[in-house]
This record gives C-alpha cells, sequence and structure tokens, in this order.
C-alpha cells in the first residue's frame, strides 16, 4: 500500500493550492469588417468575415439575428 498523508490538509493549503484554477475570461477583439466585438480567431458571427475575406455568405436575416 502506499504511503498516505499523517495530518488533514488545512482550509487554508486547499485554498491556496485551488487559488489557480480559474475560468479565464473569454478573450474578444473587435471585427475588422463590422467592428463588432467577436471571439479571437474565430468567424465573425454577425458579417461572416475572417481574415479580411467572407467566409460565410450571410443572409440579411441571419445578419440581424448575430447583432
Amino acid at each position: 500500500m502506499p504511503p498516505h498523508p499523517k495530518k488533514k490538509r488545512t482550509h487554508a493549503k486547499r485554498g491556496w493550492r485551488w487559488s489557480h484554477f480559474f475560468k479565464a475570461p473569454l478573450a474578444l477583439s473587435t471585427c475588422a469588417q463590422c467592428h463588432n466585438p467577436k471571439p479571437t480567431h474565430v468567424v465573425c458571427p454577425t458579417c461572416g468575415y475572417y481574415g479580411g475575406r467572407e467566409v460565410i455568405v450571410m443572409t440579411p436575416e441571419e445578419s440581424a439575428q448575430g447583432a
């Protein structure tokens, strides 16, 4: 059998260990075409552009829903 800890880990030590496991906020950038916020390295959900070119052809109804 492997060795076991002799003492219970205190709440403070546990909190110190778990303080680094948090969820980072989503990084947003502005779309070069429509200037709306969008996640980085993702096709713009509003206009369908990525990297200066149109990747997804958006209909007027779809672009209205994305905004």
